[in-house]
């Protein structure tokens, strides 16, 4: 069974860095055709922030490029997302997703990201 944990969320005053770590368990990340990191801010529908692909290419959502870096460490099934200069608009809780395949996807708990201004 495939699952995804994520951890690094907290409260970090503007300006601040996080990273965000996604583990996986049951399947390597190497699988995944894609990864996500996904937000939802308070209020608001979840948004998409950067993706990784199997090859390595990545891409990020405008409000987050040149500050955020996602990567991943295959020898550790782990995804991770580098947050700098953060901003209160970054508050959220942030998810990992995986696609498998088409049709098959799966889900983080989420992490909560705070910062204060």
């Amino acid at each position: 069974q495939v699952q995804l944990v994520e951890s690094g969320g907290g409260l970090v005053q503007a300006g601040g860095s996080l990273r965000l770590s996604c583990a996986a368990s049951g399947k390597s990340i190497f699988s995944f055709v894609a990864m996500y990191w996904y937000r939802q801010p308070p209020g608001k529908q979840r948004e998409l922030v950067a993706t990784i692909t199997r090859g390595g290419g990545t891409n990020y959502a405008d409000s987050v490029k040149g500050r955020f870096t996602i990567s991943r460490d295959n020898t550790k099934n782990t995804m991770y997302l580098e947050m700098n200069s953060l901003k209160p608009e970054d508050t959220a809780v942030y998810y990992c997703n995986a696609d498998l395949f088409a049709n098959v996807n799966y889900w983080g708990q989420g992490t909560q990201v705070t910062v204060s201004s």
